[in-house]
């Protein structure tokens, strides 16, 4: 089968197309005959070796893909051979396809499509469990997101506001800002030409955003939580900007403010019954129209290093995804 292949740990043109053997699936296993895989940032992380799970070379890349099951191992009983799914990993998505832990894969509705299915389930499972379990976000709350025209963070603002928030949308174009404001945000910031932290406090009249949602790390971090409100929730997501920041800690003393890691792997592993609780709530929100995941470039896979340079440049709005089959 046809497979993306790091053969050794580096950058996006470090990796090929290679023909792999087929997987089996053993207990507890499924394969799934994928359809639509979809990037994230964390896969740049894994080919560099950066990332907290470091498979060794080689290996097929990939956490997030969705498409028909072809075999199931002993022991699985919620998918059969011909089911529509959806499933997360550390590696494995981006090829034809794909042996998953079988607690890792869900059943889609019919009238989903791949593409939409294979971008739903680590940014919106990470962003409503950002903003659920571990910020508590109120109806009438303020909601800064950084990155927001990404992945997770174009997820954050359509959960943000189903979830009753005032959301400001920060990105460094105005494009990406026109598709926030799509989205549903009710403000933004260019903070490649504004001053972030002048701009949230004008706009919330000096009280400062109650939650901070930050995929981006860097030297906007620090900017961010100096809006924080008294008793906010930073919410540290992940580092696109490539540099973990240091807070002085006194800023949290005097804010009375919180800086709360989001780690949804283990999230769903060590509390599964409410992770599941969440991916319910999620698709019935789908189902009523109240989300809606924006697949906004899609590549075949042959085209992976051009997909993988869009995630890189940090030029992507929404979700990147690879047609497989």
């Amino acid at each position: 089968m046809r497979a993306v292949l790091c053969s050794e740990y580096g950058t996006q043109d470090k990796l090929s197309i290679a023909e792999v053997d087929d997987p089996a699936a053993g207990p507890g296993e499924v394969v799934i005959d994928i359809a639509a895989a979809s990037l994230n940032f964390p896969d740049l992380l894994v080919i560099a070796g950066l990332y907290q799970f470091k498979p060794d070379p080689p290996f097929v890349p990939g956490m997030e893909g969705s498409g028909t099951v072809s075999g199931v191992g002993q022991d699985v009983t919620h998918v059969n051979v011909g089911d529509r799914v959806m499933a997360v990993g550390v590696q494995g998505a981006f090829a034809d396809r794909w042996v998953v832990d079988a607690g890792s894969v869900t059943p889609i509705p019919d009238d989903m499509d791949f593409e939409t299915a294979a971008a739903l389930t680590l940014a919106f499972g990470t962003s409503y469990h950002a903003l659920k379990q571990r910020a508590g976000l109120q109806p009438g709350e303020t909601l800064l997101i950084l990155g927001a025209a990404g992945g997770v963070g174009s997820s954050a603002i359509e959960i943000g506001k189903a979830m009753g928030a005032t959301v400001i949308a920060a990105a460094s174009s105005d494009e990406k800002l026109e598709f926030c404001r799509e989205l549903g945000a009710d403000t933004t910031i260019n903070y490649a030409t504004e001053d972030l932290k002048a701009r949230v406090r004008e706009i919330t009249d000096g009280r400062g955003a109650d939650v901070i949602y930050d995929p981006v790390g860097g030297e906007l971090t620090e900017q961010a939580f100096r809006s924080i409100a008294w008793k906010g929730r930073h919410l540290v997501v992940g580092f696109a900007a490539g540099d973990i920041p240091k807070i002085p800690l006194n800023l949290p003393l005097l804010k009375g403010a919180s800086i709360v890691g989001v780690f949804w792997g283990s999230f769903t592993s060590l509390e599964r019954d409410e992770s599941l609780r969440n991916g319910a709530e999620l698709f019935q929100m789908l189902s009523d129209g109240i989300l809606e995941p924006r697949v906004t470039n899609v590549f075949p896979l042959e085209e992976y290093e051009a997909a993988f340079d869009l995630m890189a440049s940090r030029k992507a709005t929404g979700k990147v995804v690879l047609r497989i089959n």
